[in-house]
């Protein structure tokens, strides 16, 4: 018998030994999930998948959206290919939907392909950067007025958070770090007793402008005569152009690291387009988040928009019906309108996984269209939708969860 639920406490022992087993995970690094967040499946009494979502705020071209973040996705290899994954993930758009509080669901995918057939979409692109210091050389150097200077992160931790507060405010993607999530993330351990986590601030007249997170260790990889150190950047957040070139220059000076790199990088940073020899950044690109329209008419109201447009579309959702059919959405910065049409004849056709992208500004509908993700019944529409779905920044989401 297939029984669909949340863990009960005495079970997540064996929720976390089965979810650390499935996906090569240390059981510690899922120990906050309470049983509330989990939901399982089942089998004759016997767990056979795991389906865990945090209560989490994300930034949403300016505003804050309560989403779902989904996490700790397991089904043991025993037990692949039964169906389970697919039945977890639709009680839980059913759950969303029931109680109108999360009309998006968020994730980090191991793979792609499993997460798309269920209407999810990749919906930020994120950047690797692994460049030698000797090439931080900048093409227009800006001039520098302000200071570099070292903080500490227990002492100054509330600088740092209203520097991310005012960085992530107009952004897409970005997310309400709490506590936890600053210490989970930005500020986990170092993993080696020879690493050191760095945190510096770049201020001008006093006035903190944006900060800068790094650690620095031994490169195991490197080979002599190269330089023996290493420097990872786990967070960056610059308010003005001058902030961000000064932290450049600032990591420039680590010439005994063999490379700096950073991990995560927005679509829309700046360095590629500074540097003398982009080339050298040694950029790579993968998807980011993959986002989850549950609740149409919650999930257009819940962004801003910084113009007005009246759009009319054909949506088709089969795991979650309410937001299959055709909308007329009324969109201004003032707010909008979303209502479903009995009939009418839409500007543009297409599924709610492209949806998505359009609403997160990880695509434009002309692009779309060029790509033959959408249908087009009005070709002069399609200017209209680029315009008022577009984003003041490119969708990113710098955290893990």
């Amino acid at each position: 018998m297939i029984e669909i639920r949340p863990a009960t406490p005495d079970e997540m022992p064996e929720l976390r030994r089965m979810v650390s087993a499935a996906l090569a995970l240390d059981p510690t690094s899922i120990s906050d999930l309470a049983p509330e967040m989990s939901l399982c499946v089942f089998d004759d009494d016997r767990l056979a998948a795991v389906h865990g979502s945090w209560p989490l705020t994300m930034r949403f071209n300016g505003k804050a959206v309560p989403i779902s973040g989904v996490t700790t996705v397991a089904t043991p290899p025993a037990d692949r290919g039964k169906g389970h994954l697919r039945r977890l993930i639709t009680q839980h758009f059913k759950e969303l939907h029931e109680q109108q509080e999360r009309p998006i669901a968020v994730l980090y995918a191991s793979q792609a392909e499993i997460y798309q057939r269920f209407g999810y979409a990749i919906v930020s692109t994120h950047h690797r950067y692994r460049v030698e210091p000797r090439f931080l050389e900048f093409v227009e150097p800006l001039q520098i007025p302000g200071t570099v200077r070292e903080v500490d992160q227990e002492r100054d931790f509330s600088l740092i958070v209203d520097l991310y507060r005012a960085y992530r405010e107009e952004r897409t993607g970005l997310l309400h770090r709490g506590q936890p999530m600053w210490r989970a993330g930005v500020f986990s351990p170092v993993k080696s007793p020879e690493d050191a986590k760095q945190v510096v601030v770049y201020e001008e007249d006093g006035e903190p402008l944006g900060y800068c997170v790094y650690t620095t260790g031994n490169d195991p990889e490197r080979q002599p005569p190269e330089p023996g150190q290493r420097l990872v950047i786990n967070d960056l957040a610059a308010l003005t152009p001058r902030a961000y070139q000064a932290f450049w220059r600032h990591l420039s000076g680590f010439r005994l690291a063999r490379f700096i790199d950073w991990p995560q990088a927005p679509d829309d940073d700046p360095l590629p387009h500074l540097l003398q020899e982009p080339r050298m950044l040694r950029d790579t690109a993968r998807d980011g988040i993959l986002a989850r329209i549950v609740d149409l008419p919650a999930a257009i109201d819940a962004r801003g928009y910084t113009s007005a447009a009246l759009l009319r579309v054909d949506l088709i959702d089969e795991l979650c019906p309410w937001n299959a059919g055709t909308w007329s959405i009324d969109l201004s910065p003032e707010g909008t309108r979303v209502k479903q049409l009995a009939a009418g004849e839409p500007d543009l056709s297409m599924t709610i996984n492209t949806f998505a992208m359009l609403l997160f500004g990880q695509l434009t509908a002309t692009r779309a269209a060029r790509a033959g993700r959408i249908g087009v019944h009005d070709p002069e529409a399609l200017e209209r939708w680029d315009s008022v779905l577009a984003t003041r920044y490119a969708p990113f989401c710098a955290d893990n969860f």
